[in-house]
């Protein structure tokens, strides 16, 4: 699925198998990084399994994107479980190529800057450093099941994943095998984390039951849940009374004012105001109708709101917070000139487009075995009746031939 990121003076996103990076301050040349052509894995470890066998061949396309929070860094992974380390400034170039052990589904830099966490398909999460770039990775903590989501907390002290399993756990950055808390509530997959700039002690987690929950994660208490679907009834005329929503994307403006939640398939972007004064509660601010669905959003650093969307004429949209709201910018150097490198490099983005969910594989499949037993129980008894029914009509005539027999044995008897 296509994702945009805002990396210090560049917007960064990725789709299929190219990440471009635009510079959104100047005139200067997008960055163009096609995995097709990157490095390829040594022929000695080349589609190996973890016992040694063969395994399915990838196909070079972007499963996660992470930018550090100064900007200087970006790294993403790709489906042939290839780990690339850019550095952004002064221009950009790749550090490293590195190889995780399984597909990875989420990235994230610690805020120190100094290591790089992969949270993959098999539930464990690999540290890699940043300051030695070719150094393997190290195994952190696992869980029991897929992994979507990773998050550091300000300090560095937490790290915090999600799972399929509508898990989110807080352990110990530095000793994983410490387990803090759990953050417990949600009725299907957790797909979406955030810890916003202003409050750092509270952790924001989306779910594919559509609702956003805020937390107290030391402690692992819920604060707050808010129903997506419910908050907006254009959300539920879109997506109809009976879809389910997931929480596809989380991101906080830099001075933890507002944080922005989308949905998957659904064109509309719910905004939420925080304060620091109000114990970390979150409260509506604003929705915002997109003319298209989108894939993903983010705050740059002046605080505005980025949002890429399935549109080919307009790909990118750009939100402003005025005294009035938040309104959209129409002419603005830096979105027409991110509008016209996705417009020719539109290609990249044809894998995405028209998808109808990414998260539908993981949600819960629930089997009615009562119905189905009580229609075969049916069915069965059905069939028996027509049995019994023929034996009886097949049974009469045979039963008084055998009555006639018997007599004229015992009428030949008696005359002996």
């Amino acid at each position: 699925m296509a994702a945009l990121k805002a990396c210090g003076r560049w917007m960064v996103s990725i789709s299929g198998q190219k990440l471009i990076a635009v510079p959104t301050n100047s005139n200067g040349e997008p960055f163009v990084f096609d995995c097709s052509q990157a490095e390829k894995r040594p022929q000695e470890t080349e589609n190996k399994g973890d016992d040694g066998g063969n395994e399915e061949k990838g196909s070079d396309r972007i499963l996660a994107l992470a930018v550090s929070k100064s900007g200087t860094l970006c790294a993403l992974t790709d489906d042939v479980k290839r780990l690339v380390l850019f550095r952004t400034e002064p221009t950009w170039r790749c550090i490293s190529t590195r190889w995780v052990v399984r597909r990875c589904t989420s990235l994230v830099f610690t805020c120190t800057e100094d290591e790089l966490l992969a949270a993959d398909k098999s539930g464990d999460v690999y540290s890699f450093s940043v300051s030695e770039p070719q150094k393997p990775g190290e195994l952190r903590l696992g869980h029991l099941s897929m992994l979507l989501a990773v998050e550091v907390s300000p300090d560095d002290r937490y790290v915090v994943t999600a799972d399929r399993d509508e898990k989110v756990r807080v352990s110990l950055l530095k000793t994983p095998y410490n387990i803090q808390s759990f953050c417990l509530g949600h009725r299907e997959f957790v797909s979406a984390l955030c810890i916003p700039a202003v409050l750092p002690h509270r952790l924001l987690s989306g779910s594919g039951d559509g609702t956003l929950k805020v937390w107290e994660y030391e402690s692992g208490r819920r604060l707050q849940s808010w129903d997506l679907k419910e908050l907006s009834s254009t959300s539920s005329t879109e997506a109809g009374s009976d879809t389910r929503l997931a929480v596809c994307s989380l991101a906080s403006s830099p001075d933890g004012g507002h944080v922005a939640a989308l949905c998957d398939s659904v064109p509309t972007v719910h905004l939420f105001r925080a304060k620091p004064g109000s114990d970390g509660l979150l409260s509506p601010a604003q929705m915002l109708s997109l003319p298209r669905c989108a894939w993903d959003l983010t705050f740059d650093s002046q605080g505005r709101l980025w949002v890429l969307q399935q549109d080919r004429e307009n790909p990118a949209l750009l939100y402003t917070r005025t005294e009035g709201g938040w309104e959209r910018k129409c002419e603005c150097t830096e979105l027409l000139r991110l509008e016209e490198v996705l417009q020719t490099h539109w290609e990249m983005f044809q894998d995405s487009v028209g998808v109808a969910s990414c998260f539908q594989h993981l949600y819960k499949v629930n089997f009615d075995n009562m119905a189905s037993y009580l229609q075969k129980k049916q069915e069965r008894i059905q069939q028996q009746n027509q049995q019994r029914g023929k034996k009886r009509a097949g049974q009469l005539p045979q039963c008084n031939s055998n009555k006639k027999k018997a007599k004229k044995g015992g009428t030949a008897q008696s005359g002996s």
